[in-house]
């Protein structure tokens, strides 16, 4: 019997690949986009609802995040059955639509709890969209151009970090909240246009069952483990009953599922391609760089509005060089990634960001824009661009067709929850560094104070602040002791940045002990079509 013949891919990427990529590209954009432009709504969305003399505590309106974010990592593991199901191109359009309904639907939103709803919807939509978006571009574009192809997917991972807080604050000081949700529906309409002409038809296998034990593990699990890890910083510690409840019963869920997972033939997430190295080794990689640098990455723009005092406009603006580091780099590293072993590419990358990161524990209050910061941050963008669709490529790159939509769903999903960690490990140590400093936390409780009383009683709170009253005392002048007091609390504001940007650094160091383990050795992908990967055992090699 002659071998089945194998679709041929020219080395070249094509016109017809950057059409199908522009669509996948657009929708990434669109669910990245939002999870960072609300970020910086969320001042903004405290008295929306309830007018300022009656601010929503901080806690209630980060729902609209970490609502967002629930939806989206609960959907992902359907990811893998519901393409095989449904098609990924019908499947991609109704993500689409979802997420555009849903965004419409936020803008709208008279209450709090109704917008937290509605960002449900959203997710739902979102949470389909980066794992479709992988298997579309991994299937169009064959084995010998994936890297490449990968490092046109990492232009809207880039841009929802750099260009979410730009947009948003920008939209926010200009017109007004609705309008962070109300930009998707024109990009939702053209990105639904431009995937029905452009993604061709492809084959749904609806013959796999659906896993609905895994279904009934899997999304529960990983819904409270998420949960319970997003209420760290507001309960300040690991080891308040809260965190240990949800985040114990989603541990216990998720490893019921790992053992059943083994069980069904299609399970709802094949762990079995753990089997395959490079794609474990990429995954573990994936999930410690995705913690340590996405939780680092919080702590730029938090710096650059607690304690220089930026806008959120022009903190973004500011942050905005790692982003131009990224893009240099990104491209570069996809067309090496088609020629050489990722293992000889990615350290290179996560040393040049663990030693930005290193530099980033200097930063105080006076720290130089121009002469330190900023080439930090582009230093810092340049490994970024180095690593992050090397990595992906090489999780991807020896998979069967047939396996890259679970593959996706696997590395999705790692990102997320690790992304989730990292900005929870970050935010107590922050938060309990900040709340630890004497002078810093005096400050903050005697400005709470000195608003509820008559400004002749001001004085009499200051002896149950004494590291403020011994600063305020110095001086006769009222506004020059405020003015001290305001760099004193900036000064230890910084030194307690600094201390965070320690923490994060060497959990970005952590991540080169697996990346040593990448492949060094040139290996030649796997990847096939669907029709040949269900003919061919084990998968042959392409060239």
């Amino acid at each position: 019997m002659s071998s089945p013949a194998h679709t041929e891919y020219p080395d070249k990427i094509d016109g017809a690949v950057l059409k199908i990529a522009g669509v996948v590209v657009l929708g990434a954009i669109m669910s990245i986009l939002d999870i960072t432009v609300v970020n910086v709504a969320l001042p903004d969305l405290q008295v929306t609802f309830t007018g300022a003399d009656n601010p929503l505590p901080y806690a209630t309106v980060a729902w609209t995040v970490t609502a967002y974010t629930l939806a989206l990592a609960t959907v992902i593991p359907l990811t893998g059955w519901a393409a095989d199901r449904f098609g990924t191109k019908r499947l991609y359009m109704l993500a689409l639509l979802l997420f555009t309904l849903g965004s419409v639907l936020c803008a709208a939103a008279t209450s709090i709890n109704l917008l937290i709803l509605f960002r449900v919807v959203q997710g739902l939509g979102g949470g389909l969209l980066m794992p479709l978006g992988m298997t579309i571009m991994t299937r169009a574009a064959g084995p010998a151009r994936m890297g490449r192809l990968m490092a046109i997917l990492g232009v809207p991972m880039l841009l929802g970090p750099i260009g979410g807080p730009i947009l948003g604050g920008w939209l926010i000081d200009k017109v007004s909240w609705h309008w962070i949700f109300l930009i998707n529906l024109p990009l939702g309409v053209a990105a639904l246009a431009y995937a029905a002409w452009a993604l061709p038809k492809d084959n749904p296998e609806p013959t796999e069952s659906f896993d609905f034990l895994g279904m009934a593990l899997m999304s529960p699990g990983l819904a409270s483990f998420l949960y319970g890890v997003s209420s760290i910083p507001d309960e300040g510690t690991f080891a308040s009953p809260k965190v240990l409840g949800f985040a114990g019963v989603g541990i216990a869920l998720m490893v019921a599922f790992v053992f059943h997972s083994f069980r069904p033939e299609h399970p709802l997430l094949d762990l079995r391609l753990f089997k395959n190295k490079n794609l474990t080794v990429s995954i573990i990689t994936m999930f410690i760089f995705a913690g340590a640098f996405f939780g680092g990455l919080l702590l730029v723009p938090t710096y650059l509005q607690q304690v220089r005092g930026e806008g959120a406009l022009d903190a973004g603006l500011l942050v905005a060089p790692q982003g131009i580091g990224a893009m240099l780099t990104m491209p570069i590293a996809g067309a090496l990634a088609d020629k050489m072993p990722v293992g000889r590419i990615v350290p290179f990358g996560l040393a040049i960001i663990t030693g930005g990161m290193f530099a980033l524990t200097q930063v105080d209050a006076d720290t130089s824009y121009w002469g330190y910061l900023i080439p930090v941050l582009f230093v810092m963008g340049l490994g970024m661009g180095a690593t992050m669709m090397p990595l992906m490529t090489s999780a991807i790159k020896t998979l069967t067709a047939h396996q890259v939509a679970r593959g996706s769903t696997l590395l999705n999903i790692s990102q997320q929850v690790a992304s989730s960690i990292g900005v929870a490990i970050i935010s107590v140590v922050l938060t309990n560094g900040l709340n630890n400093d004497r002078l810093v936390s005096q400050a903050r409780a005697f400005g709470e104070e000195s608003a509820k009383v008559d400004p002749s009683q001001v004085g009499g709170l200051l002896e149950k602040f004494p590291a403020v009253a011994e600063i305020l005392g110095r001086f006769q002048d009222p506004a020059a002791g405020q003015a001290a007091l305001l760099d004193a609390v900036r000064h230890n504001m910084g030194e307690v940045f600094g201390d965070t940007f320690l923490v994060a650094a060497i959990m970005v160091a952590f991540t080169l002990v697996s990346a040593a383990f990448l492949p060094r050795k040139h290996e030649e992908s796997h990847l096939l079509d669907d029709e040949d990967a269900a003919q061919v055992a084990p998968p042959v090699i392409l060239h």
